[in-house]
């Protein structure tokens, strides 16, 4: 968690009867009041166009705290009823500039009737045009200025649907808010084996003098779902894989796990060196388009003996949709620390299991003799970020008895095996970290635009030119993603729901 106390403030969330607040915000709030890591005094403004009063929202927190937070052992049973009672509720017409008056009026009289100051976190759990239009609103009525207090913005993704829409986004938030205000939240970066990855790679000499092309062979980064589209057909179909996963988080894991050491661990040196990172995406060839880009779209299949429909069967799904909902790209960094050492980074939906995962893949022993025993297999480090969040090490021994064969092996850590520490949920870290003024583990302006700038040139192949090729749903992708790795010599890695070595036992 952050390490500093957040000062008495007002969170301003709208959108607080959508999907994300219920699901999401209010859970991580209440887990957070449970650990008396709320600042004090705090309160919860709610935004919404739905018709509640105080009382009525609060009773709907209620419902969703019932539904979504299972009661803990011990629990005081006026705990949520404790936590409800600091949330407050304000219809709006969020789209409609001259009713954020009503909203100046309300959250003045909140800050005065209960000794806040002007203090202020306004979340944005709203659809991507309302990101463009509340920030202006909230400019109009002078709910962005600093006279007595912070006021902080925090958007939720996609940041723009391609480069130039992501930079009329900055420059429109710029015209009203600092970039020091800005918080763009990709919840990836609060999962805690992320932030493990910079403390793993720079706190111990083992990893740190390791950690570049003299002896890393290759990066696999893999972010897979088991489901499909479920209701999100309508944004998915307008998106697709590319944009949904691999332009914001799996770019965003790749610059934490690739980057230098900071000067510092705080914000601007993090965010320095992760941007040099993005910056250093390597544009891709029209040959490397063809040869090292592979979209795919699931197909009717059955999966432990269901049956389960192809993409283009969902509902709300055209029938000719050619969106890909799964994406493998090889790429390299323009970068000394990794010079010729590709990166293969693959996203997919209705694939056998949900995990996200890094692998990196050591180069061979150099010994002419003990580097080709049998059984001696390259050393793998496997960080996994979600779930059974832990770490696992494979390096070679010696088998007991005659002669020098090799036996590889794991050494592995599971977040879950400490027993007495609680792994704070990502919107908890996030929350708390913007409540706190510490940005390090949100993304900036120019970072985003870093992003867009290489994945630009790889959906504009795909609008043109590019093969989509059908996979079962279930499998792990196309055919030809697996050809593309065995061009190279090379095979994923095909994980488990719990954290092994390859052709260990596994849940799926």
């Amino acid at each position: 968690m952050s390490a500093a106390t957040p000062q008495p403030q007002m969170l301003v969330i709208f959108g607080a009867s959508g999907d994300l607040a219920r699901r999401k915000l209010f859970p991580a709030l209440y887990s957070l009041h449970v650990q008396q890591l709320l600042p004090r005094p705090f309160l919860m403004l709610g935004i919404g166009r739905t018709q509640y009063d105080d009382e009525m929202f609060r009773a709907e927190v209620m419902k969703d705290l019932d539904l979504f937070v299972p009661k803990a052992a011990g629990e005081h049973p006026q705990e949520r009823l404790c936590f409800a009672n600091s949330f407050y509720y304000q219809q709006l017409s969020t789209n409609d500039g001259a009713d954020y008056a009503r909203l100046a009026a309300r959250m003045e009289q909140l800050q005065r009737d209960n000794e806040l100051p002007d203090n202020v976190v306004y979340y944005l759990s709203t659809p991507p045009a309302l990101s463009q239009q509340i920030p202006v609103f909230l400019a109009q009525h002078n709910l962005h200025r600093e006279h007595n207090g912070f006021k902080r913005l925090v958007i939720e993704k996609p940041f723009g649907s391609d480069g130039v829409s992501a930079r009329a986004l900055h420059e429109l938030l710029h015209k009203h808010f600092e970039e020091r205000q800005l918080y763009r939240i990709d919840h990836y970066l609060g999962k805690e084996t992320v932030q493990n990855l910079i403390v793993l790679r720079f706190a111990n000499t083992l990893f740190d003098t390791v950690w570049d092309y003299r002896h890393i062979e290759y990066v696999e980064i893999t972010a897979a779902e088991s489901i499909g589209v479920e209701k999100r057909a309508g944004y998915f179909d307008s998106s697709g894989i590319i944009r949904d996963m691999i332009q914001n988080h799996l770019l965003q894991v790749l610059a934490l796990a690739a980057m230098d050491p900071p000067q510092q661990f705080d914000s601007a040196c993090v965010h320095a060196e992760t941007l040099k990172v993005l910056r250093g995406l390597r544009p891709l060839s029209a040959t490397e388009l063809q040869n090292n880009v592979i979209f795919g779209q699931y197909t009717a299949s059955h999966v432990r003996g269901e049956s389960v429909p192809g993409y283009r069967d969902e509902p709300d799904v055209p029938a000719d949709s050619h969106t890909e909902t799964y994406a493998a790209i090889k790429l390299y960094l323009n970068h000394s620390r990794w010079y010729n050492v590709p990166f293969y980074l693959r996203a997919g939906k209705r694939l056998p299991t949900r995990v996200t995962e890094i692998v990196i893949h050591f180069k061979r022993c150099p010994h002419p003799v003990l580097g080709t025993l049998p059984g001696a297999l390259p050393n793998q480090l496997i960080i996994r970020i979600q779930p059974d969040e832990g770490v696992l090490m494979t390096f070679g021994l010696k088998e007991p008895g005659g002669g020098f064969h090799v036996k590889n092996v794991s050494m592995d850590f599971h977040y879950k095996d400490l027993a007495k520490t609680a792994i704070a949920d990502a919107y908890e870290r996030l929350l708390l970290d913007c409540m706190s003024g510490d940005a390090t583990l949100f993304a900036s302006g120019d970072a985003v635009e870093a992003c867009w700038d290489f994945i630009d040139p790889i959906l504009a192949w795909k609008n043109s030119s590019a093969r989509l090729f059908g996979y079962p749903a279930g499998t792990w992708g196309p055919n030809e993603a697996d050809a593309m790795m065995a061009r190279d010599g090379r095979t994923w890695r095909y994980p488990c729901k719990n954290l092994a070595a390859d052709g260990d036992y596994c849940e799926l």
